[in-house]
């Protein structure tokens, strides 16, 4: 099993940053993939990065060159660096992990407004 713990949501205003992080524990050596979906509201979970174990990355188009997802497989750690939020970024951000099967976190509330 593996076991995700998010962290680093919160209120920030339009223009503004936020990092998330993930820490994953448990299987952790079964894992390949992590990356962060998202849910606003009344919508779907949809994906929002992806990184391999290897560092390669794929963002969604909405937030390709605002948004940027890391790894430190050391630590067992995948962060999310979100830079020029606007308020269609509000939403619960989850984290993912596969490791042969899907491990989901609880979620961090993100919230962009002024």
């Amino acid at each position: 099993q593996v076991q995700l713990v998010e962290s680093g949501g919160g209120l920030v205003q339009p223009g503004g940053s936020l990092t998330l992080s993930c820490a994953a524990s448990g299987s952790i050596s079964s894992i390949s993939t992590m990356g962060w979906h998202r849910q606003a509201p009344g919508k779907q979970r949809d994906l929002v990065a992806v990184i391999s174990r290897g560092g390669s990355s794929h963002y969604v188009d909405a937030v390709k060159g605002r948004f940027t997802i890391s790894r430190d497989n050391a630590k067992n750690t995948v962060y999310l660096q979100m830079n020029s939020l606007k308020p269609e970024d509000t939403a619960v951000y989850y984290c993912y992990a596969d490791f042969g099967r899907g491990a989901w976190g609880h979620g961090t509330q993100v919230t962009v407004s002024s």
